[in-house]
């Protein structure tokens, strides 16, 4: 009988570590991805308190979702010049920033570090695709130096450019980060679907839902989980046709209250799935 998937949360690395693994304790979960967009708390106090929540509280980290310093527009005018390592004035500390969350992965013996590599082109001779990938490579090699998973989180690109970026990259420590709803909230593609292709390299999921957009301005709507458009339990019991035994990582985009409401909701949807 297959391994039952874990329910995970995501969570903040920031000023109050043991609050924020304390909340995952709360929630009745055991598991989070920590995400990061200041390289600054990447520090030796945040290391040693990350550690003693995570024993105090028996949460596993299962990988550092790490931003990067500069504007970022999460839409479709701007998000091109502004996500990821394919703006070239932003790719140097960018590509440090990267490389010190995947260190502080390695310190914590965390095995995946997870960003949004941008708008990567579709054409791959568009200018900005051979820069885009080389940056990409720099992190994932001292990502393999360290022994960590360098994962490509689902969104901005078609599966079919994701997957061409990594062939490109050509290392063997590559996985994907799937968002399903992030494939349709930036119309790429039907997230069952997408799997075909990208289902063999998925070392971590965020479970969330949402809408294809209908503004070609801006992304489609994210919703609770259940609410939106992905079929979750067609989702699920695909993910396991391609043998993926890791974390179901809820992500709700929201604060306060309704936050915590949502995600439990998505505990309820998910926990018959697993």
């Amino acid at each position: 009988m297959a391994n039952k998937l874990k329910i995970g949360v995501m969570m903040s690395l920031g000023h109050n570590v043991h609050e924020e693994i304390k909340k995952v304790r709360d929630l009745g979960l055991a598991s989070c991805q920590l995400g990061c967009w200041n390289p600054e708390y990447y520090n030796d106090e945040n290391l040693a308190a990350v550690k003693n929540a995570t024993k105090e509280f028996g949460v596993d980290v299962s990988a550092i979702w790490a931003g990067y310093p500069g504007t970022v527009h999460w839409n479709f005018t701007d998000g091109p010049a502004t996500i990821g390592l394919v703006p070239p004035e932003t790719r140097d500390v960018r590509v440090a920033a990267l490389i010190k969350g995947a260190e502080f992965a390695a310190d914590l013996g965390v095995t995946a570090a997870i960003t949004h590599a941008g708008f990567i082109p579709e054409n791959p001779k568009d200018p900005l695709y051979a820069g885009t990938v080389e940056a990409l490579a720099k992190v994932a090699k001292r990502c393999k130096e360290l022994g960590v998973f360098f994962c490509f989180e689902t969104g901005q690109e078609t599966p079919i450019t994701l997957l061409r970026a990594m062939k490109d990259i050509g290392l063997d420590n590559l996985g994907i980060n799937f968002d399903p709803a992030n494939l349709l909230m930036y119309g790429k593609a039907n997230p069952i679907d997408a799997l075909d292709i990208l289902g063999p390299y998925v070392k971590g999921v965020h479970a969330k839902d949402g809408e294809y957009p209908t503004d070609p301005m801006n992304l489609g709507v994210e919703k609770p989980l259940g609410q939106g458009r992905v079929n979750f339990p067609l989702f699920v019991s695909k993910l396991k046709s391609f043998g993926y035994e890791g974390v179901l990582t809820i992500e709700r985009e929201i604060s306060g209250e309704q936050q915590i409401k949502d995600i439990r909701m998505a505990i309820e949807v998910l926990e018959p799935l697993c």
